[in-house]
């Protein structure tokens, strides 16, 4: 199967993976699950980094050009940055990401620089110590502020994700904005989504028209940019700034026709959309004598059965109150 490539049912051409290394987390951020946290995978359920490896190597030969690694929280894995080293070294992978809180990171901010990983997406809901602990219900702010000034330091490109909250961190949506205007940042306010863990979930009062809306009373001349393919944020800019802004529509959705990714959970399942409840047991065949060449033909095979939007796909679901984490998900 040397030719074939990774199309889904619409005609998508399906080029990045966002794989979930682990379901832990360091913090508990009242967004992603309980107070209490959530009944963590054991060891044994989560993919291994050879099999992951595997799994990226195979789909590189599929076509995915662009990998992010995510969590929970990627850096309570242990060896997490040699599995990163291995990675970097996947001939057909481009481009190479990582989302964290922040929290374990700044220890390994020159190995990230030195195997040129092509981002680091930081987690920072708010720029207030206290709204902080509120939100996450960890006194962490300093240590994640310091990673983010090592970053900006080393060079490493930086987005910064803020999920907008009403009645938590709305104070936030300015003082986030302008940090664009003096650094090389993209800062990007994110819809909340219903994947708290609690199967609870309020109407989104924040949607990105009210975001933009807000941005927009104090910035009346941002300027709309043009988004790069198969971007998720809309993409804006202030007069002058040095960084940008981006504005996603994670649960309105809007950007569901050209959407190019698909997830593997920390448990070896494969997410052809983020509001699914899965479409392929990866970890079953990586277990089992499955051949690459089988593999593949699974992948397509499933990509080849994929729901046209989010909203599709939710309908599909049978269980219609969503009770999983996006701890378990994958950030």
């Amino acid at each position: 199967m040397p030719n074939a490539q990774l199309t889904d049912n619409f005609g998508r051409p399906i080029t990045y993976l966002r794989l979930a290394v682990t379901d832990r987390c360091n913090l508990r951020c009242f967004y992603c699950m309980p107070e209490e946290g959530i009944n963590y995978l054991p060891k044994k359920e989560l993919l291994t980094y050879e099999e992951m490896e595997r799994l990226i190597s195979v789909t590189s030969e599929l076509g995915i050009k662009k990998v992010r690694i995510t969590g929970g929280e990627p850096f309570v894995r242990r060896d997490m940055i040699t599995f990163l080293e291995q990675l970097s070294k996947i001939p057909l992978l481009d481009e190479l990401h990582v989302t964290t809180n922040g929290v374990f990171t700044a220890a390994y901010i020159e190995q990230l620089k030195a195997i040129n990983i092509s981002s680091v997406n930081l987690s920072l809901d708010t720029l207030d110590p206290d709204r902080f602990l509120a939100i996450t219900r960890r006194d962490e702010f300093n240590k994640v502020m310091r990673t983010f000034n090592l970053l900006l330091e080393a060079g490493i490109p930086l987005k910064l994700n803020m999920v907008v909250m009403d009645g938590k961190n709305i104070e936030d949506i300015l003082p986030m904005a302008e940090l664009t205007r003096d650094l090389p940042v993209s800062v990007r306010f994110i819809e909340e989504m219903p994947f708290n863990g609690t199967g609870t979930y309020k109407a989104l009062k924040w949607d990105h028209a009210r975001i933009l809306s807000t941005l927009k009373e104090t910035y009346p001349d941002i300027s709309k940019m043009e988004d790069p393919k198969n971007s998720t944020a809309s993409h804006y800019k202030i007069p002058g700034a040095s960084g940008n802004i981006g504005i996603i529509a994670a649960y309105t959705r809007t950007f569901c026709g050209s959407c190019n990714r698909i997830r593997v959970t920390s448990q070896g399942v494969l997410k052809t959309c983020l509001y699914d409840r899965g479409a392929l047991d990866i970890k079953s065949l990586l277990r089992s004598s499955t051949s690459d060449e089988a593999l593949k033909a699974e992948l397509i095979r499933a990509i080849n059965s994929r729901h046209k939007d989010g909203w599709a796909a939710e309908a599909s679901r049978k269980d219609k109150k969503n009770h999983e984490s996006m701890s378990t998900i994958g950030g």
